[in-house]
């Protein structure tokens, strides 16, 4: 070895300490970053050949940087319910263009947000992807961009309604010459003794009057009848294909319904047989078909109309009271509007509404790689696949080893900051040392010119 040597070996130790200073440096600059991860400086020796020196012999050092990718930070909460943070394996799959013709990447950085058109990208500017879901369930196999734009509004058909209400026992029935047809409180030919009117919900989330009437025929006995209260153009014509009622072969659409309500001698409910059943085994369900006419627009719909348990007075029952309605409950919902996102821990996105419904929209993935810490890093706090990444494997949320999303949260970054400091300082004091080295082998260089002359 030479002075030359000595010279260099310092240069090199000044170059490779400048490098690790700047790795801390950017450390502690990000130490708020959200997602993003520590990198740390490692060094190697340098053989002597690659300084210029002798063969063999470790005359210098190099430094290089390493991002502790698979390292996962901190989450802290948030307010929004679209920051969302992975817990285990996994990255966000992002892209560069809304309409996912841009640069495939991957992220840990979930604070995203709407843009003008709806479509969520965080604040590096890269949008979230994830896989449409349609409205009956079905997950798609093409990423897309998540977006709020064209969600629309939503309404739901009523399937099941219910009451709770009490006909009053002590009523006379009614003569049993000429007595009761079906179809005889519809078209005022018998005046109901108990009446009362629910709205339904169409499948266009439109809300419809259905009115329902009971008269009593015999001790424990009553009639009921189901009629459509609304603009009777909506209903198809009785007997045509679209309306299985045709009672008492009336030109009316209405009544939709009717059959007979008996009780027990306490009261209780014990059966509830429409009109035309043959075989009927014991029960307070019936099912209602509402005929709507192909004019307006609706949908066939059908209701399952329970009117109470048998052998109990939870819904229907008969005592010596006035005939009242105690409650009646429907479900489906009138049209809303969209109020917001939730995202699930298995990344299924729902669009909330603002009639209380939800609807999944979307899926949103995770991808894992064999060596994470292999990304080549990019800007935005995102990574792109590199050889040494491996391929990634795209996963829903929550299966094959993928983490899960935690809406309303944010992984903070890695950064401890005692340590970068504890590393700048000993980096500073390396750095000296080796600028030490250069201005001393310098000097002596310098005598030995001296010596020459």
């Amino acid at each position: 070895m030479s002075l030359y040597d000595a010279l260099m070996i310092g240069v090199s130790g000044l170059d490779a300490n400048s490098r690790a200073m700047s790795v801390f440096s950017s450390n502690i600059a990000n130490v708020n970053t959200v997602g993003y991860k520590t990198s740390q400086s490692e060094f190697e020796t340098m053989l002597g050949s690659a300084n210029g020196g002798a063969q063999g012999l470790a005359t210098g050092v190099m430094a290089s940087s390493q991002a502790n990718i698979a390292q996962q930070g901190a989450d802290f909460a948030t307010s929004s319910p679209t920051d969302l943070a992975i817990n285990g394996q996994g990255f966000f799959c992002v892209n560069t263009a809304a309409d996912a013709t841009g640069q495939a990447l991957f992220t840990r950085a979930g604070s995203y947000t709407p843009d003008a058109n709806g479509d969520l990208k965080n604040t590096a500017g890269l949008y979230l992807m994830g896989y449409p879901i349609s409205s009956d369930g079905t997950v798609g196999s093409q990423l897309g961009n998540i977006s709020t734009n064209g969600l629309g509004g939503k309404g739901e058909a009523t399937a099941n309604m219910s009451l709770e209400a009490n006909l009053d026992a002590s009523d006379t029935a009614i003569p049993s010459t000429p007595g009761y047809q079906p179809g005889d409180m519809e078209d005022g030919t018998v005046t109901p003794q108990f009446q009362t009117t629910i709205n339904v919900y169409d499948s266009q989330g439109g809300t419809q009057p259905l009115q329902v009437s009971y008269v009593k025929t015999a001790a424990n006995t009553w009639q009921y009848e189901v009629s459509y209260e609304g603009d009777p153009s909506n209903l198809s014509a009785p007997g045509s294909g679209g309306n299985p009622n045709n009672i008492n072969n009336s030109t009316d659409a209405n009544p939709i319904a009717s059959g007979q309500v008996t009780f027990g001698s306490d009261g209780q409910l014990l059966d509830v047989v429409p009109t035309g059943s043959t075989t009927d085994p014991q029960s307070g369900t019936f099912s209602l078909t509402i005929p709507w006419s192909s004019t307006s627009g609706l949908s066939s719909q059908t209701i399952a109309f329970d009117m109470g348990t048998v052998g109990a007075t939870d819904g229907t029952s008969q005592f010596a009271s006035d005939s009242v309605l105690d409650s009646s409950n429907v479900d489906g919902a009138a049209f809303g509007s969209v109020t917001g996102l939730t995202v699930n821990p298995d990344g299924t996105v729902a669009a909330n509404y603002s009639n209380g419904l939800t609807q999944n929209v979307f899926r949103i993935p995770l991808a894992t790689f064999p060596n994470p810490d292999g990304l080549s890093l990019v800007q935005g706090n995102a990574y792109a696949q590199s050889g040494s990444s491996g391929t990634p494997v795209i996963n829903p949320a929550d299966t094959a080893g993928s983490g899960t999303v935690q809406a309303y949260a944010l992984e903070g970054s890695t950064v401890d900051l005692a340590t970068e400091f504890t590393n700048m300082i000993t980096t500073q004091q390396a750095y000296s040392a080796s600028a030490r080295v250069v201005s001393t082998a310098s000097q002596m260089l310098d005598e030995l010119m001296q010596i020459q002359h």
